[in-house]
């Protein structure tokens, strides 16, 4: 029989809100309409896995944002890869694990509360997972949610948690409904492209030329689809990677800037505060805090 880890992994973050405040806090008022009642991100989740045959009390929401892992749901073996999520709702028998030989690094909630079944509308039975067009915008989401229950359990904290929550899972069905990426799309070449081309100079000129667009054209149908521009979603993804880097290593703030394509180290800087409110040093001192 496999063994599988529930937590414990190296670098990890995870909150759980004690269930007496749930229950106090879940019976009336906002909270009602979506409380989340756990979080965490774990990165190169080797072994881990839950299985739970009656189901979880909450819906779990995990997002993959690199390697691999399988989950046994309604009958049958889902796999879900990097830039995928799975949804699933309470009270469904489910087994999900990481893979083997590349295994997932997850962001993931739970959440209760009486909006779910409108929102769990778009994930029935067969459609469970969900290709994301833009997993930028739903990592940053699901950080939103770690951040504001690592900050403490106070009323506006659990208010915006469940408020980023809310918005990832609105995401996700929205994304759903839309049916699978067009991976030979402009949009999605567009991303992968920025995504490969991160420690590189690059400006929207080359963008463009690389999918065969205008600067103009690629703007507009890039906005079209995302809501942002080109420049924007590279910033914000350059970001996410450095927040991933100032948790998961210990390299120098110069050497981070580096790898996300700023060799202005005080450049990054200014551009990191202005996504995240914090300086880098103040971002690593203050997540090293937590862990103490």
């Amino acid at each position: 029989m496999v063994s599988y880890l529930k937590d414990g992994f190296p670098q990890q973050r995870m909150r759980v809100l004690p269930r007496p405040l749930i229950a106090q806090i879940s019976s009336s008022g906002l909270s009602s309409r979506l409380l989340v009642t756990d979080a965490g991100y774990f990165p190169h989740a080797a072994r881990h896995g839950r299985s739970r045959p009656h189901g979880a009390p909450e819906a779990v929401v995990l997002a993959c944002t690199d390697g691999l892992g399988w989950c046994d749901i309604d009958g049958s073996t889902l796999r879900v890869g990097r830039g995928e999520a799975i949804v699933l709702p309470p009270g469904v028998s489910h087994l999900y694990r990481a893979d083997a030989s590349n295994p997932w690094t997850l962001w993931w909630f739970h959440v209760v509360g009486q909006d779910l079944p409108e929102l769990l509308a778009p994930f029935e039975p067969g459609r469970r997972v969900v290709a994301l067009h833009d997993p930028v915008r739903i990592t940053h989401g699901m950080e939103q949610v770690m951040q504001a229950l690592e900050r403490d359990e106070s009323a506006p904290s659990l208010r915006t948690a469940s408020g980023a929550a809310w918005h990832v899972l609105a995401q996700l069905g929205a994304e759903h409904l839309m049916g699978p990426r067009d991976e030979a799309g402009p949009v999605q070449r567009t991303r992968e492209y920025l995504v490969e081309h991160l420690a590189e100079p690059i400006s929207l000129t080359d963008v463009a030329a690389h999918i065969g667009l205008s600067a103009s054209h690629l703007s507009a149908v890039f906005r079209q689809a995302t809501g942002g521009g080109v420049m924007d979603y590279l910033k914000r993804t350059r970001m996410g990677r450095a927040r991933v880097m100032l948790l998961t290593t210990r390299d120098s703030i110069g050497e981070i800037s580096r790898s996300v394509g700023y060799q202005d180290e005080f450049y990054f800087s200014r551009q990191f505060r202005a996504v995240n409110g914090v300086s880098p040093s103040a971002f690593r001192k203050a997540s090293r805090a937590e862990e103490l």
